[in-house]
């Protein structure tokens, strides 16, 4: 099973969004609704990063299980 690759920027792109979401909830002063809102896309953003991680570890793991058959 081959991992599908990953397009240029995905996990950097959507942790500086994660991040722009925890720096607006912890500066305060959002109303509550724009707060939930805010918060449901942390939640959506750290959802992606993990998905992302977690595919990029596969490569990774694919990768050296390869070169372990390799040598043998």
């Amino acid at each position: 099973m081959t991992a599908e690759p990953l397009s240029s920027g995905q996990f950097e792109s959507a942790l500086r969004e994660l991040e722009e979401c925890v720096r607006r909830l912890e500066s305060g002063g959002l109303a509550l609704e724009e707060s939930i809102g805010v918060y449901e896309r942390g939640v959506e953003l750290a959802r992606r990063c993990e998905e992302l991680l977690a595919r990029a570890e596969l490569r990774v793991r694919t990768l050296e299980q390869g070169a372990e058959d390799a040598q043998g």
